[in-house]
């Protein structure tokens, strides 16, 4: 036996590195556990996020919108760029530098704030203690005052079409794709699955999205999931509703039929590249010993309370291991939270306000309640709208498709949601986060001065949309 931590962390991830840092930095002796290593044998910090994830994705994503915006629009703010070319490798290894330096990073600030590095897989024992076994098989056992639980999550993986490489991928697999396929499949209309999407189709692939559910994005409000569908089916992405996949087989190593059935039976397709993007499942297999005292609900995820305590005192969990949204910036929230828990100061999250953003182009976020969901719960409310074609800095920037809209509650005026669609939103968004983590009115922010010219007026315009005060549209006619 080790010496004894005040804090292990299990996952080095986004809630769990951050909460390694924020415990060391409040006087804590705290070892962080992780068991990704590269072909080398070196630890690879960061989790799914900076590694296979967010990072990654957005960095094919910008240079796919740069390509394209240059391709498609040059002409129109009186560039001539003839026979604009995308070196795919190049752009693929530009990711992973993007990567590299970002996941060292995280090692450095380990070393400045004086957190161990346990390297290997962490399982949790009873009386918090914690099995370490390292890649060479080698155990050891670490005690610790308090362990937080960060094991984050895994793509969900589906019988009818068994990942093949090269052919069937998941997550991880399309971010190395490294030549643009003809034919591009993606199982799932998802936040995955809609960003893939858009990588290869703006450089020039067929994509076609087979989505299960009958309906677009049902949890964003629908006036954004509206506008969403008819912009992605201009950038013609095929986005097939009620499609639900039945079956694959790989031709000649080459390419994947695939068989599907929807309102007007079966049918099948034949594509370069299949990714299936169906989501994810909590990675709690192996984490725990049957007598930690820690409880899994019937789906695989930790049980906790509003504090991400779980069941046995002193054992903590987060990210996408628990309930709600998995998001890297939940679980770096709930990473601190938990360390200035353990460390004697009061913190919480709130879980009314975790905004949501899809990075395709235009960019799709939004925070609070939806219109749908205050109807089903009989809130009154009212809405503003303001569009970005009437904005003078996104017609500057030739990027005016897509909206703001504000929701407040009829009676007391307080913002129940922002939602969005357009260049920027996922910048934007933060200013609907800070007005409802500070309980603001719509009055407020239409009170509020915004700099002109910016894209950011919409939102004071929307928010004055919902008085009928807005200035640069027409407002609805009062009855």
């Amino acid at each position: 036996m080790s010496d004894k931590f005040d804090v292990i962390v299990i996952g080095a991830g986004p809630g769990g590195y951050v909460a390694a840092i924020r415990a060391a930095q409040l006087g804590l002796k705290t070892a962080c556990v992780e068991k990704w290593v590269d072909g080398k044998g070196a630890p690879v910090l960061g989790g799914t996020c900076l590694n296979v994830g967010c990072i990654p994705s957005k960095a094919l994503l910008e240079s796919t919108h740069k390509f394209h915006d240059m391709k498609a629009h040059a002409k129109d703010h009186g560039i001539a760029a003839a026979d604009v070319q995308m070196d795919v490798k190049k752009m693929v290894a530009r990711k992973d530098t993007i990567v590299k330096n970002l996941t060292g990073g995280i090692g450095g600030l380990f070393k400045a704030n004086g957190v161990t590095l346990l390297q290997g897989a962490g399982k949790l024992l009873s009386g918090k203690q914690v099995e370490v076994t390292a890649a060479d098989g080698s155990v050891s056992v670490h005690a610790a005052e308090n362990v937080i639980l960060a094991s984050g999550s895994v793509p969900v993986e589906i019988p009818p079409a068994p990942l093949t490489e090269g052919l069937i991928l998941d997550n991880a697999g399309a971010l190395n794709i490294d030549e643009t396929p003809k034919r591009l499949g993606v199982i799932g209309a998802g936040v995955i699955g809609l960003e893939m999407g858009s990588v290869w189709a703006r450089l020039g692939s067929e994509v076609t999205v087979l989505e299960a559910m009958d309906s677009f994005l049902a949890l964003a409000d629908q006036d954004v999931a509206k506008e969403a569908a008819k912009l992605f089916k201009k950038q013609n992405l095929d986005i097939r509703l009620g499609a639900r996949v039945t079956g694959t087989e790989v031709i000649d190593g080459k390419e994947v039929k695939v068989q599907f059935s929807d309102s007007e039976g079966e049918k099948e397709i034949v594509v370069d590249k299949l990714i299936v993007a169906v989501g994810r499942r909590p990675l709690t297999n192996g984490l725990l010993a049957g007598d930690s005292g820690v409880e899994l609900d019937e789906r695989g995820f930790i049980k906790v309370d509003e504090q991400c305590r779980t069941d046995m005192p002193g054992v903590f969990a987060i990210g996408d291991s628990v309930r709600g949204p998995m998001l890297a910036h939940k679980a770096s929230e709930e990473g601190i939270m938990v360390a200035d828990i353990i460390a004697g100061h009061k913190a919480q999250v709130n879980y009314d306000v975790v905004p949501n953003i899809i990075y395709t182009h235009p960019e799709l976020a939004w925070v609070g309640k939806t219109e749908q969901e205050l109807k089903n719960a009989g809130v009154k409310y009212k809405t503003g709208k303001f569009p970005f074609a009437a904005s003078g800095r996104a017609m500057a920037s030739n990027d005016t498709d897509g909206f703001v809209k504000v929701i407040a509650d009829e009676e007391t005026d307080r913002i129940l949601g922002v939602h969005m669609v357009g260049g920027i939103a996922s910048e934007l968004i933060a200013q609907g986060v800070i007005a409802m983590e500070f309980c603001s009115s719509a009055e407020d922010l239409q009170m509020t001065m915004f700099a002109h010219p910016t894209v950011s007026e919409a939102v004071h315009e929307a928010a004055l949309a919902v008085d009928n005060h807005a200035i640069h549209i027409a407002n609805r006619k009062k009855r």
